[in-house]
This record gives structure tokens, C-alpha cells and sequence, in this order.
């Protein structure tokens, strides 16, 4: 039954769209109905006010008969405790990165523990749809900074929901199963 599981978590700086894209997730696996509320996994009365994940806060998914652990890490460099737990928790990581910013040292950080632990990282582009977005000059950063190939990198849009479930295939067929 492990060969049907997989558990990861987003690694992205603060307002990259890390709890926009749990909830497309969710949404797309009618974990939860479509709702006008953002950031479902914030459940803290500061990180709604906010707009930021304090807490890691797991959830549960099924696609395609397989069993989809996410973890919704928070992005400040604050709160490095909870990201230690979700990396120390997953197998593998979407690395989820704002298609009109630079790599966040933040991000780079964090990345780099998540290496460290022998996770597979999944790299993403969000926003593509932004009029700012340039995603090949932030692939091109990605290719030269972690040596993860260009052609491996997924792009999407959050909030338009464009390619998600590209992102929610790729977990299924290219991630390997639990330890």
C-alpha cells in the first residue's frame, strides 16, 4: 500500500502563492467544495489577518487511488522550526517560486536543507499570468543555481488554477514512494 502514498510539502518565500496552491490542490481532489475564502490550512485568526502560515498545517488528498500527504510549510525565515519538521516528515518538496521575482535567499535556504535530507525536489513557477512574470529568466536561475534541468520545471498559475493538475500528475508518476 506504500507504493500509493506520498507525502511533501511547498518550500517558497512569503507571498509566492505556497497556501493559494494547497488550496487549488484541495479544490482539484474535492478534498474541499471551491469556496471564496483563501488560505483554508491558515487556521490562526493572525495568519488570516496576515496572510501568512505560521503553524505547518497537514492535509490529506486522494487522486488517481493515491493517497496525497501535503504539508503547507510556513515561508519566513521566522519560523525555521516548522519548516525543520515538515522537511524532517516528507520525501519530497515542491520548490515554488514567484515567476516575476528572483529566488528568495530565504527560499535558497530552506532548499538547501531540504537537499541536505535527500528530498526530491519539484520545481514550480507560479504566476505566469502576471503582466511582471518573466519565467525564462527565473528558470534559467533555477537551472544555474540548484542544477535542476529547464525541461523539468512546471508552470502554473495559482490563482487562474492553470496547470495544476499538471503539478498534482507529476506527484503521482515522477515521485517515489515512502521510506
Amino acid at each position: 500500500m506504500l507504493d500509493k502514498i506520498r507525502n511533501f510539502c511547498i518550500i517558497a518565500h512569503i507571498d509566492h502563492g505556497k497556501s493559494t496552491l494547497a488550496d487549488r490542490m484541495l479544490e482539484l481532489t474535492w478534498t474541499i467544495r471551491k469556496s471564496n475564502k483563501n488560505q483554508v490550512l491558515d487556521r490562526m485568526d493572525i495568519e488570516q489577518e496576515r496572510w501568512i502560515t505560521i503553524k505547518l498545517t497537514p492535509a490529506r488528498m486522494q487522486r488517481k487511488w493515491y493517497e496525497l500527504n501535503l504539508i503547507d510549510t510556513p515561508g519566513h525565515v521566522d519560523f525555521q522550526y516548522e519548516v525543520s519538521r515538515s522537511l524532517a516528515a516528507v520525501e519530497w518538496a515542491i520548490l515554488l517560486i514567484d515567476a516575476s521575482q528572483w529566488i528568495q535567499a530565504q527560499t535558497l535556504s530552506v532548499l538547501y536543507q531540504a537537499i541536505d535530507q535527500n528530498l526530491t525536489i519539484i520545481p514550480v513557477l507560479n504566476k505566469i499570468d502576471l503582466p511582471a512574470a518573466n519565467p525564462e529568466r527565473v528558470a534559467n536561475e533555477i537551472e544555474n543555481i540548484i542544477w535542476i534541468d529547464k525541461s523539468e520545471i512546471l508552470l502554473v498559475s495559482w490563482k487562474t488554477g492553470e496547470w495544476v493538475e499538471q503539478v498534482l500528475d507529476t506527484i503521482i508518476e515522477r515521485i517515489p514512494q515512502p521510506k
